[in-house]
């Protein structure tokens, strides 16, 4: 791997110069970032474009009409697991750990400018060990919640989001249970099993308990998923099945009317889980009680198409979506493949398809793909920590920050053309004004492709298996 994608303990500097969208400049001038399938370039800026009226690209042009606008982004970023918080604060230094965040969620100075994060609310497979927020002994129950605490998130999860919150205040948080304490499901345990119909009030009530808590200290929710992955039941970290039907009543009987009685405006958003079965959270949405407290539909990455999320959207064009979870793994070790994948399908073909918030999992995972207890053995997180202190950006990184660098919270997407010739784009335009454009090349070569706006044309060629993201005023 080149020495700009390995970053040493002591700091964190970004290879690429003029960092943000701040910068862009009034005249039209264009600048130009592009990440390389054979890591020769990693978010590296290029020779400023000017606008030329008469610029083609060899037949091949994405045309933007800023006119016409979409969904209000609120951004991207990744999950800060148990596991990610647990490294930064265990395996990096004072120092170490102030560059890394900065390099992650600064919007300036070359930072990846990440806006939108998760949280497991309690274990996921990604903790040190299975717990909630409200554990008792075997065969006692606390309905009335009176061991509830989120103590267990003091010592690495809280100071490290409290952290990156003073670096981007505009960092949005979401959370997401993997499973109820275990008193309150048919199995007793964390693992498998679905809900009581006697705990249904109690688990509307935890998820008040969680958000007034973290409010406490000072840590806003953005938006909660009642469940991760409701259609699976791992063997080996908590995971809790609740099917359409169980999800709809206790959204329209229990945790929206809860909200609304205690003023909470954290949005509630449903599924959470793959694009393979868009007819689960449309049964929730055809739920005319809780289609009311419903604000959007999550999404995964590990079954089906991308198009699921317009098609949800179609049907119900006042929901919200979001993307809210894909790893990198082993299984797929050729960065420009990933490289490519993630942009393809989740930059670009994410927010095409409606998403206001795109999120990967893992925001750092150590070189043996962990800690973990159970589950995913060979994940990758978005930065990998290794014990002696060093940070290696991943190639999930750069897709990010291709985004996350260049479009802004509140940035709304914008018409552009559709796929041609294997170069496939989406463009927004900022609150500043700015606009900035994302352009993958699909083919194993390079290809040429202008970019056409009332501002003038820009030509470019871009190597095969690439990105590039574009930002003009």
């Amino acid at each position: 791997m080149r020495a700009a994608a390995v970053l040493a303990s002591a700091s964190l500097v970004c290879a690429c110069r003029g960092a943000s969208t701040q910068e862009a400049r009034a005249d039209g001038v264009a600048q130009v970032f592009v990440t390389t399938g054979d890591r020769a370039k990693l978010l590296e800026r290029q020779s400023d474009l000017r606008p030329d009226a008469r610029a083609t690209g060899g037949g091949i042009t994405i045309d933007l009409d800023p006119s016409r606008d979409f969904q209000e982004m609120v951004g991207f970023g990744a999950a800060l697991t148990d596991a990610s918080a647990w490294l930064m604060q265990h395996r990096l230094s004072g120092t170490q750990r102030e560059a890394l965040l900065q390099d992650l969620f600064s919007t300036s100075s070359g930072g990846a400018g990440f806006s939108f994060t998760r949280l497991d609310m309690g274990a996921s497979d990604f903790s040190l060990r299975h717990y909630s927020y409200d554990d008792m002994p075997v065969g006692a129950t606390d309905p009335s919640l009176a061991h509830f605490s989120i103590d267990a998130d003091r010592a690495e999860t809280i100071p490290i989001l409290k952290r990156a919150l003073a670096i981007n205040p505009a960092l949005a948080v979401m959370a997401s249970p993997w499973s109820a304490p275990a008193w309150m499901k048919t199995t007793g345990s964390m693992i498998k099993g679905t809900l009581r119909p006697e705990a249904y009030g109690p688990f509307a009530e935890y998820f008040r308990r969680f958000i007034e808590a973290y409010a406490s200290e000072g840590i806003p929710m953005y938006a909660i998923t009642v469940q991760n992955e409701p259609h699976y039941e791992p063997n080996d970290y908590p995971g809790m099945r609740l099917d359409p039907a169980t999800r709809a009543k206790f959204i329209g009987q229990y945790l929206g009317p809860l909200f609304q009685r205690s003023g909470i405006r954290t949005r509630i958003l449903d599924w959470d889980h793959n694009w393979d079965e868009p007819a689960s959270p449309l049964a929730v949405l055809g739920d005319s009680v809780a289609r009311r407290f419903v604000a959007g539909v999550a999404w995964h990455c590990y079954g089906g198409d991308v198009a699921a999320q317009g098609t949800v959207r179609d049907a119900h064009p006042d929901k919200d979506v979001y993307f809210t979870e894909c790893s990198g793994g082993n299984w797929a070790p050729k960065f420009s493949d990933n490289l490519v994948w993630t942009v393809q399908k989740l930059i670009v073909g994410g927010t095409r398809n409606w998403a206001r918030g795109v999120l990967m999992w893992n925001l750092a995972l150590d070189e043996q793909h962990g800690p973990h207890s159970g589950g995913c053995g060979d994940c990758r997180g978005v930065v990998t920590i290794a014990g002696d202190g060093s940070v290696t950006r991943n190639e999930e990184y750069y897709a990010l920050a291709h985004a996350s660098r260049f479009v802004r919270r509140g940035a709304r997407r914008v018409a552009s053309s559709d796929a041609t010739g294997g170069i496939e784009n989406v463009a927004f335009r900022n609150p500043d004004g700015s606009l900035a454009a994302i352009i993958v090349n699909t083919n194993a070569t390079g290809t040429s492709f202008a970019v056409r706006s009332r501002t003038g044309s820009y030509r470019y060629t871009l190597p095969g298996a690439s990105v590039a993201t574009l930002v003009w005023k």
